[in-house]
């Protein structure tokens, strides 16, 4: 088997929204390859549609209902105990990707010899395959044959771990699997996959869809979503200490940590929930110094966060109370002049 491709579903029916990403992996232009949906419980059609489409293909189209949910993570990895594949590949069930997507990942890595091969992507709100904006998803200086400057450039700026394929050892010489119960797993255990690769290759041309709609994870916001992002934050940093990686790339990881944990953490909380605790906002500045206690020093965190951000974040940590008021305040002002202006 060439290729395996992993879809973790969740309640997706509803406008065709599983049924578009189905026919995209089902028309691939590619042989050899089977498609495995696993059904996390979904409460809506999701699982009648899969297995109307294992029923009609039954040689590509395998299903797995799992008996409790355990989130995307939980999804995939039942997947990932009866993929057969040389090469894995995931995709969101509500995304979708072109005729020709798997045969030209699989042609660069047969031409070029690599273990990890990645594209970019159109972020889209319709269902279609007109390009909508294309997002670079990783740069063309990443790919070849991976040195520690490449690792350094793939840890900060890896791209997304769905618009790649991976060769099978990557995954499964290794006893990790994704975390289960929290959303953004990819980002849990994804800079150890890059880490395991000797040889990334990129395709610059979009050709996987990310739809964009209210109920994406990325759209939304709440105290235990933020808790997950946190939590992903926690075990990437225990990865790289369980493989041995963390001292070697500390630099990058206390970043992406300060990252994840941190900055996007605290400015969406701050945005997208209503009733804002003061002690969850505590005990995220303190976590972000306990974990890396000079973060505020990294040479990545003084290039990449604006001074805007890097002075609010200083205020957190010297008073969460007066950060929350001055930046509550600087909100109000902003919005007043929106409307006004």
């Amino acid at each position: 088997m060439k290729l395996s491709v992993i879809v973790p579903v969740y309640n997706m029916a509803a406008g065709g929204k599983l049924n578009y990403c189905l026919d995209s992996l089902i028309n691939q232009t590619i042989e050899d390859y089977e498609i495995i949906a696993v059904d996390d419980c979904s409460t809506d059609e999701s699982l009648q549609i899969l297995r109307d489409y294992e029923a009609k293909y039954p040689k590509l189209f395998r299903v797995i209902a799992s008996p409790v949910n355990k989130k995307q993570g939980g999804a995939k990895n039942l997947g990932l105990e009866i993929a057969a594949g040389e090469w894995i590949g995931f995709i969101d069930s509500d995304d979708w990707i072109t005729p020709d997507y798997y045969e030209k990942l699989l042609k660069k890595a047969e031409e070029t010899g690599a273990d990890m091969v990645g594209c970019d992507y159109h972020l889209t709100g319709e269902h279609s395959f007109a390009i909508g904006q294309v997002v670079h998803n990783n740069k063309p200086e990443q790919a070849g044959k991976l040195t520690k400057e490449k690792y350094r450039s793939l840890l900060l700026d890896g791209g997304s771990l769905v618009v790649k394929i991976y060769r099978r050892h990557i995954i499964y010489d290794y006893p990790n699997r994704f975390p289960e119960g929290i959303f953004y797993e990819d980002n849990a255990i994804g800079k150890s996959w890059m880490l395991r690769a000797k040889h990334f290759e990129y395709i610059r041309e979009p050709l996987y869809y990310y739809y964009q709609h209210a109920s994406s994870t990325v759209h939304t916001i709440s105290p235990q979503r933020c808790e997950n992002r946190m939590e992903a934050a926690r075990i990437m940093i225990e990865e790289a200490k369980r493989f041995g990686y963390l001292e070697e790339y500390k630099e990058e990881l206390e970043y992406s940590f300060t990252l994840l944990h941190y900055i996007n953490t605290l400015f969406t909380y701050m945005v997208g929930v209503k009733s804002i605790k003061l002690s969850f906002i505590r005990k995220m500045g303190k976590e972000m110094k306990a974990y890396f206690p000079d973060f505020q020093q990294n040479a990545y965190y003084l290039q990449r966060t604006n001074p805007e951000e890097r002075k609010l974040i200083a205020m957190q940590q010297k008073s969460t109370l007066f950060f929350v008021i001055y930046y509550k305040l600087l909100w109000g002002y902003r919005n007043f002049r929106k409307k006004a202006g």
